[in-house]
C-alpha cells in the first residue's frame, strides 16, 4: 500500500505561495514563452543528432551542445537567407510587372472582358449590394499603383522589422536550446521528481508530449513546405514567379479550410480572363489534385500519433490553436488536446473501480 500524505494548513500555505511565485515567474518569461517552447520542441527533433555528437564527446557536454546549435543554425538560417533573397527578387520583379500592367491600361482591358461584364451585370442585378462601378474600381487600383513606391517602402520596413524580431527570437531559442540539450537528463529527472504521478503515468504523459510535439511540427510545417514546393512548381509552369508564389502558398496552407486556394484561385481566374485557358485549367487541376492531396493525405498521416485523436479533433485543435495563439497555436492546440486525453486515460485507470460501479448502478 502507498503511504497517504496528510495535508496540513502549513502545506496549503506553501502550495498557495508556490502557485503565486510560479505565476509571477510566468509573467516574467511570458514575452519569451514561444521561444522557450520552440526550443523544447526542436530539442526533441535535434536529440538524435545531439546524442550522436555527445557519444563522440562524452566529456565535453558544452562543446557537444554548442555544435548541435551551430548545426541547427546552418540547417535553418543559411537556406532561409538564400530563399529570402530569391523571394525579394522575384517579388520585386512581379510587383514592377503589375505596376506596368496597371499603368498601361490593363485594368480597363480586364473590365471589358465578356465574362467580367456578365459577372458584374449579375452582381448588380441580383445581389443586395451597392452598384459595382468598374470605373471606380479601376481608379482605386490606379491610385494604389501610382503610390506603389511609397507602399513598397512601408512594406519593406515592416518585413525588415519582422526579420529582426525573428532573428532575436531565433537566437533566444538557440540560447535556451543549448541548456536543454546539455542538461536534458537533469531536466527530465527534475520533472519526474516534481510530478505527483507514478513512473508509468509519467512515462505516458512525457512520451505523449514528445510524440505530439514532433507530430505537430512535422504535420504542420512539413505539409506547408510540401504544398509550397508543389504549388510553386505549378505556378512556375503556368508562368508565375514560382519561388515567390510557392512561398505564399506555404504560408497560406496554415490557414484552415481556405489554405492554398487563397493563392491559386485568383491565379486561375487571372489566366482565364487573360485568355490562357489551357494554363488556367492546368493550374486548377494541379492545385486540386496535387497540392490539395498533400494536405488531405500528408497532414493526417504525420499527425496520426497524436494521443489517438481522430481527424475531427485534430482539425479543431489546429483551428482553435491558430485562433488563440497565432501560428504557434498549430503546436499548442494539438499539445493541449493530447495532454488532456492522456490525463483522462490516467483518470480512468485511477478510478476504474468507481467508474465500473457507476456503470452497474
Amino acid at each position: 500500500m502507498t503511504d497517504k500524505v496528510k495535508i496540513t494548513s502549513n502545506h496549503w500555505v506553501l502550495i498557495a505561495a508556490l502557485l503565486a511565485a510560479g505565476f509571477a515567474c510566468f509573467l516574467l518569461v511570458e514575452p519569451y514563452v514561444n521561444s522557450i517552447v520552440m526550443a523544447f520542441i526542436i530539442s526533441l527533433l535535434m536529440f538524435p543528432i545531439h546524442e550522436w555528437i555527445e557519444q563522440r564527446l562524452p566529456k565535453h557536454k558544452n562543446v557537444a551542445s554548442l555544435l548541435s546549435c551551430v548545426i541547427l543554425t546552418f540547417i535553418i538560417v543559411v537556406p532561409l537567407l538564400f530563399v529570402f533573397a530569391a523571394i525579394v527578387q522575384q517579388g520585386s520583379a512581379f510587383s514592377q510587372n503589375v505596376y506596368q500592367w496597371v499603368t498601361n491600361g490593363g485594368i480597363q482591358t480586364l473590365f471589358e472582358h465578356p465574362w467580367v461584364v456578365k459577372g458584374l451585370t449579375l452582381i448588380n442585378t441580383y445581389l443586395p449590394f451597392d452598384t459595382v462601378n468598374p470605373q471606380e474600381i479601376a481608379q482605386k487600383i490606379a491610385k494604389f499603383a501610382t503610390s506603389f513606391g511609397s507602399n513598397l517602402v512601408g512594406i519593406s520596413a515592416k518585413i525588415l522589422g519582422d526579420a529582426t524580431t525573428f532573428l532575436m527570437d531565433f537566437f533566444l531559442m538557440l540560447f535556451v536550446l543549448f541548456f536543454l540539450l546539455r542538461d536534458h537528463d537533469k531536466i527530465i529527472s527534475a520533472i519526474r521528481h516534481i510530478l505527483p504521478l507514478s513512473r508509468s503515468q509519467e512515462d505516458k504523459l512525457l512520451n505523449e508530449i514528445e510524440q505530439v510535439s514532433k507530430s505537430a511540427v512535422m504535420g504542420s510545417f512539413l505539409t506547408a513546405i510540401a504544398q509550397g514546393i508543389a504549388g510553386g512548381i505549378g505556378m512556375w509552369l503556368a508562368g508565375f514567379p514560382g519561388l515567390f508564389w510557392g512561398t505564399m502558398m506555404g504560408f497560406a496552407s496554415f490557414i484552415p479550410v481556405v489554405g492554398t486556394a487563397l493563392i491559386w484561385i485568383p491565379a486561375v481566374l487571372y489566366l482565364f480572363l487573360t485568355g490562357d485557358t489551357t494554363w488556367a485549367i492546368f493550374l486548377m487541376v494541379w492545385s486540386v489534385v496535387i497540392v490539395g492531396s498533400i494536405d488531405n493525405l500528408l497532414r493526417p498521416f504525420l499527425m496520426q500519433g497524436s494521443a489517438g485523436m481522430n481527424t475531427l479533433m485534430i482539425f479543431f485543435s489546429l483551428l482553435g490553436g491558430l485562433h488563440l495563439f497565432g501560428l504557434i497555436g498549430l503546436i499548442y492546440g494539438p499539445l493541449v488536446f493530447a495532454v488532456t486525453m492522456v490525463l483522462f486515460k490516467i483518470y480512468e485507470e485511477e478510478f476504474q473501480d468507481f467508474l465500473d460501479r457507476q456503470d452497474q448502478n
